[in-house]
């Protein structure tokens, strides 16, 4: 809804006048009770919080300040708070391991760290303002999975976030409430603030750990309008035995995102669910891309991740940096005032993937059909090149994703000493009571795909790894697919 606020903080005194009773978030705590904020006690708390940084702990305009906490009320008590300091809030998820974490405190140096309970405060009032702020001033500081090395920073500014609301629908309307399964410290939290407020949402915090079951129990007992998740969440959801017995009346919209998302799960979400389904493609830096419309077909949801949102600007370029026409395969490459202003005090990698005319160059391969929609072709890290062909993982991936035996899969290249060059690595996690064989995913791959970029090697594994927000790890397998690649011989 349209908003005259200049700022997160002004946004928030709006929401505090008009509908302070309404309910921000609710959560279910570790003894089982529900604990619930509305948006005027979020903004009383963060206010006294905000107050006691700045005289308890000397936070200044433009410091960082850093929160460790699982993701849940108390954090976002914190980050707002934070910014009503005028400081900068930077998320660690508290799954990252100490070299991570190390890294990352190093990079952006927090003058104070949230990673226990927060202090016992009384309320203050929301309408005091502690210091000044400016549109253009740095919020957030998100930092990237890590899976293909040390994490970096991406910062959002007021501005980043305003935008960002505007590429929400139609996942976000007025007085929605919205599950939220991922961490916290992932861009679906730290750059939503301006979208969760404008639309006065109720966020509905999935458990800590996640799991099925709890997930499924607060979609009925809390009227959750919009489910969200990436595919290994949904499909947990539909595999538990609670699923059968679970009233999902309440739902508008299902929402699914990731690097791969099989399209049989895809009509399945419609079937289950009984609503619509919209797939989405975003990245950290980014911070909001495409989208399917409401009216598009199964098919349209099943092959692509739609058409740019909001302001987002979206175009394909060869090696060369030439736009790709309809049809042809390139770096998908995207520009809104949404995306990140930069990699927090590194100019150079910034400079890496942000280009003169503002261009953000995402790594990942895709191509626009005719009907202007992207399909996705993998990360051109993940492209392997098996005989002179170039094999995509992720198209092999979805095909592998309507076998009936397979519940998840990851393929990764890798080189060998042969003229082939490089040659796919399949893991692959079974369905309860399936066996998987071989040379029989591979017919199933050539009856559909071209036949090189039939799998070469099998890696029956039980469960694929995966990263802190749910994806699939495929650099904790790569070791174990170059020792695969060893013993391989046609």
């Amino acid at each position: 809804m349209p908003n005259a606020a200049a700022t997160l903080v002004d946004l928030f005194d709006d929401v505090v006048v008009t509908d302070g009773s309404r309910e921000a978030f609710v959560q279910r705590t570790v003894d089982g009770a529900m604990r619930r904020i509305t948006f005027g006690q979020l903004a009383a708390r963060s206010t006294a919080l905000a107050r006691w940084l700045t005289l308890e702990r000397g936070v200044r305009r433009g410091d960082v300040v850093a929160i460790e906490l699982p993701s849940g009320i108390d954090f976002a008590i914190a980050y707002h708070a934070i910014i009503r300091a005028g400081a900068i809030a930077t998320g660690i998820n508290p799954r990252l391991g100490s070299t991570e974490v190390a890294h990352i405190i190093a990079a952006c140096r927090p003058v104070y760290l949230f990673d226990g309970p927060l202090p016992d405060l009384a309320d203050d009032d929301p309408s005091i303002r502690l210091t000044t702020a400016d549109p253009s001033d740095a919020v957030a500081i998100v930092w990237t999975g890590g899976t293909t090395g040390m994490p970096k920073g991406a910062w959002f500014d007021h501005q980043c976030l305003q935008a960002m609301a505007l590429g929400a629908a139609p996942l976000s309307e007025f007085g929605d409430r919205r599950l939220s399964p991922l961490p916290f410290a992932h861009v679906g939290f730290m750059t939503r603030a301006w979208d969760e407020l404008s639309h006065r949402i109720t966020t509905v915090i999935a458990p800590t750990p996640w799991t099925a079951a709890g997930t499924l129990e607060l979609i009925a007992t809390e009227a959750v309008t919009v489910c969200q998740g990436v595919p290994t969440q949904y499909r947990l959801m539909f595999d538990a035995a609670e699923f059968s017995t679970t009233n999902t009346s309440s739902l508008r919209i299902a929402g699914i995102g990731a690097a791969r998302i099989p399209p049989e799960l895809v009509r399945e979400m419609r079937a289950k669910l009984g609503c619509p389904v919209v797939v989405r493609y975003a990245s950290t830096e980014a911070c909001v891309a495409t989208g399917t419309r409401l009216d598009d077909s199964v098919e349209v949801l099943c092959t692509t991740v739609g058409r740019p949102n909001g302001g987002v600007e979206l175009k394909v370029i060869d090696d060369a940096g030439q736009p790709q026409p309809d049809g042809e395969t390139g770096t998908v490459c995207l520009r809104s005032r949404a995306a990140m202003r930069g990699y927090w005090h590194d100019p150079e990698r910034t400079g890496e993937v942000i280009d003169a005319d503002g261009w953000l160059h995402t790594g990942d391969l895709g191509w626009v059909g005719s009907d202007d929609n992207l399909r996705l072709s993998g990360r051109a890290t993940e492209m392997y090149i098996r005989g002179g062909y170039n094999v995509y993982p992720i198209e092999v991936e979805n095909c592998l994703g309507a076998h009936p035996g397979i519940a998840a899969s990851a393929l990764l290249g890798v080189d060998v000493e042969d003229r082939l060059g490089e040659i796919g690595v399949l893991f692959a996690s079974p369905r309860p009571g399936h066996e998987l064989a071989l040379e029989e995913l591979r017919a199933f791959v050539k009856e559909r795909l071209a036949d090189y970029k039939a799998p070469d090697a099998l890696v029956v594994i039980a469960e694929l790894p995966l990263t802190s927000l749910g994806k699939i790890d495929k650099l904790a397998l790569r070791a174990r697919a170059h020792q695969e690649a060893q013993q391989w011989s046609r």
